[in-house]
Formats: C-alpha cells, structure tokens, sequence
C-alpha cells in the first residue's frame, strides 16, 4: 500500500501576553487578551479553522526589569500557558495545545501530573514543549541564573523522569470493579524509583496516563545541546533560521542526530519560526508591512533585539542607516546561544545597515516574509520540498487580523496545492501528526504481551540497514 503524500506542518505560536509581532500600537492589535479569555478563544478557533496542527505558547519565568523593556515592550503580564490551554481546550476540537514549561525551574512530577491531566482535558491533544529557561533564577531561591551546560543535563534527567512517571502504570491498572469491589490492579502499576544527579523521585504518578501515551514533545534548542536534547526527545522542533542552506543543514544534523536513539526521523518535525504579512497584492503586503513598521518603536525592537541575542552593542542609539558596529569578540551568552549565533553569523556574512537588521528580523530574531498568498505558498513550498523544513511556526504579526488573514489567504493556496490538510484526520494531536501513540515500555496490553515494541524511545541503536536507508532519505 503506497504511503500518503506528505504534508506541511503548521504550528502558530503565540505569546502569553496576547500581543502578537512588535507593533502593539497598531490600531489593529489586540492588547488585552493577557486578560481576557475570549480574545485567545477566538484565535485559537481561527487557527482551527485553518486546520492548524498545534498552538504553541512561548513562556517566561521573569519579567524584565530593564527600563526600556519595562517601559514599552509587552512581554508582561502574561497567562500560565499551562491554565490558558486547559481553558481552550473546552473551546477546541482538533488543534494541538503546547505549553512552555521550564525543566529549569520546575518539578518532573508536577509537569508530568499537569500535562497528564491536559492530555485528558482535551481528549488526547497536549504537548509539552520541552525547555531550558533562559533566565529566572532569581525568582526561584538563586541569585544567578543556572549554567548553560548544567540546563541541559538537568533537561535530559527531567525528560527521563517525567516520561517514566507516564509510564508508571498500565492504560488498564483501575479497573474500578463495583461488583469485586477491586479499584486498582497493583500488578499493573510500579514505582519509578529514580535516583539521579538532579532528581529522586519514587512514584507512581498519581494521575491517569496520558491519552497519547506521552504528550507530544516539543523542543526549541538549537545550540549543540539543544540539538542533541532534540534529536533525543523532541518530535515538534521550533528553530529560528534566516537562510536556507543553513535551514537544511540544521535539519539533516538533527535527523540523523536521531537515528543513535533509535528514532524515525520522519517521525520529527522541524518547523522554522516565521512571520508573514499577507496582502492580496505585493503591494498590498507592503503597505501592511509599512504600517506595521510605523506603529513599532525602532530603538526598542532594537533594544529587544540586541537584549535576547546577547550582541554586546546598543542598535538602539544607532541611526537606521550605519551598518551593523559587531564587536571582533562577541560577548559568551548564558542565555539564548542558538539565537545569538544565527544573528552574528547573519551580520557578518552580511554586513548590514541597523535599518535592514530591523525590518528583516522579528525582535525575537525571525525571518519576516512579506507578499501575497502566492509568494508566500512558493516560499513555503521550497523550503519543504527541498529539505529545510516539514512546515513552520507561524509568528503572527498581529492579531486578530494577522491570524484571519493568513488563514483566509495562504492556507486555502497550500491547500490548492495539495501541501496542506483540508481537514483533521484523526482525534488526538499525535493522529493528526500521522505518528503513533507511545506504547507503555513495562505494560503491554493484555491481549499484546508477546508483541514487539515498535516505538521504543530508549532504543540505543537501531540495525545498520535501517539506519543507512534512513540516513540516504535525508540526505
């Protein structure tokens, strides 16, 4: 039987505090949905309209306290990600729900109950988007923020606890038999037990297991080892690229990265951040693009800019027109090393005036793609048929009318082309990914016990055959 054609992804990511892209001032731009559920209802049912695959909260444990950033930058207030999806995900049907939360400064058996019991919430359609915090510790009894090195250690214990809290018992260990008057089989339930360098934890979870076996996991790590985490544990990856060479060889590293865990390769999704401004005509999509750019604050985008990559230089007190001033020796960032790489590189290969730095890149430092349902689908369309990307992260230049827009406009031209879904093909977040549920590696079920595990995410190596024909798909 011949596979199905393969489909671009697209996930939407949105911030906590409601404000999408860097011109709140828009007359257009919604500025209150921090507090107002509604206005995130109403985008989340867009999105489903549009037959997203996942929404995807970005989150921060810290609130700024630079004077600029305070001042003019909404990065704060902002929803728990965790409380906000569990709102949507009475007000959905189909669309995956992805939360942020920290392996920094969280607890494994918080985040497995929590997103457990999502999972539950929403009828199977919870992801965890697997993270290193950025900054923080001095919101949680430190008074500097934990090694880069340290983060990701601490990530891979985490994500080894918090899947074996899922694991800890059978999809059938309550049978709640009134009759016997058995609630729960203990034969099909079993303590954890771990005792590492960062965690001790004993277990069971004292939730029900996941409806997708595990929740999605997602991962948005690109320094080395962000991307050794990803091609370890991550199945959605949110990466930030401006070229497309570089795009690709990001995905070829990652993929075959994934192979010495025994993973699939097809079974990872890379998805580059992206914020389009859609216009009928180019022309059109000029003039939204400029009218966005009117309603920004160059010094503070720049500000922001200069601030999450780490550069060492102020682009805010620069004139639009001088080029880019790097610094021989960039600053060693403990914060967002990926970023600040693909930034430096980008201005060094291209020796920039600080007004091309502004309109090209988005304060977070992603690719801005301006023009019509057309060049945007064509744009869209290479980078997925040439190796660089299964879909995008779509970073909204404003919202509501950024949304409804790409959604009214580039959707229905992917789907002309046969690239994306017209509708949801199955009921759980993992189903309409095409990739299985996580079988419970100690609790086959009943009537399967002598069955293989065909999805074994602690596999170690997989057969030479397997990993040479994986390894020619991808390359």
């Amino acid at each position: 039987m011949s596979q199905p054609a393969r489909k671009l992804r697209l996930g939407a990511y949105m911030s906590g505090s409601g404000v999408q892209g860097d011109s709140w001032r828009h007359p257009d731009t919604d500025t209150d949905a921090y507090s107002q559920f509604a206005r995130y209802r109403h985008y989340a049912q867009e999105l489903e309209r549009g037959c997203f695959d996942a929404l995807f909260f970005f989150d921060n444990l810290f609130m700024s306290t630079d004077p600029v950033s305070l001042a003019h930058s909404p990065g704060a207030p902002r929803w728990d990600p965790v409380v906000l999806l569990a709102g949507l995900a009475g007000a959905t049907q189909h669309i995956g729900l992805v939360a942020s939360v920290s392996t920094t400064y969280s607890e494994p058996y918080n985040v497995a109950r929590a997103f457990a019991s999502l999972d539950h919430l929403s009828g199977g359609r919870a992801g965890w988007n697997l993270v290193t915090s950025t900054g923080g510790g001095e919101n949680f009894n430190r008074d500097d923020h934990v090694d880069h090195a340290v983060r990701y250690e601490r990530a891979n214990e985490f994500y080894d606890v918090v899947t074996g809290l899922w694991d800890s018992h059978a999809d059938d260990a309550f049978p709640r038999d009134k009759a016997t008057g058995q609630w729960a089989d203990p034969t099909r339930i079993r303590t954890l037990d771990h005792r590492g360098k960062h965690f001790r934890v004993r277990g069971p979870l004292s939730a029900p297991r996941p409806v997708q076996g595990w929740p999605v996991i997602a991962q948005a790590g690109s320094s080395e080892a962000g991307r050794e985490l990803a091609a370890r544990a991550g199945e959605l990856l949110y990466t930030a690229a401006q070229d497309i060479d570089d795009a690709r060889a990001f995905y070829t590293d990652v993929k075959t990265r994934a192979l010495k865990y025994g993973r699939r390769p097809e079974h990872i999704f890379i998805l580059p951040g992206v914020s389009p401004i859609v216009g009928r005509t180019q022309a059109e999509a000029e003039d939204i693009y400029d009218a966005l750019l009117a309603h920004r604050d160059p010094a503070v985008v720049l500000h922001s800019l200069t601030n999450y990559a780490s550069l060492g230089i102020d682009l805010g007190s620069l004139p639009l027109d001088a080029k880019v001033p790097l610094p021989e020796q960039v600053p060693e960032t403990n914060s967002h090393k990926s970023r600040q790489k693909l930034l430096v590189d980008w201005i060094r290969r291209e020796q920039p005036s600080v007004r091309e730095l502004y309109t090209r890149f988005t304060g977070g430092g992603h690719r801005v793609l301006v023009g019509t349902p057309a060049s945007i689908a064509d744009d869209f369309q290479h980078w997925f048929e040439t190796g660089a990307a299964d879909g995008f992260n779509i970073m909204f230049p404003s919202a509501p009318v950024g949304i409804t827009s790409f959604v009214d406009l580039v959707v229905p031209e992917l789907q002309r082309r046969g690239l994306f879904r017209t509708r949801y093909e199955g009921r759980t977040f993992r189903e309409n990914l095409g990739v299985p549920a996580v079988p419970n590696r100690h609790f086959p079920p009943r009537d399967a016990s002598s069955a293989p595990d065909t999805h074994n995410h602690n596999a170690t190596a997989i057969s030479s055959a397997h990993a040479a024909a994986t390894t020619a798909a991808i390359a």
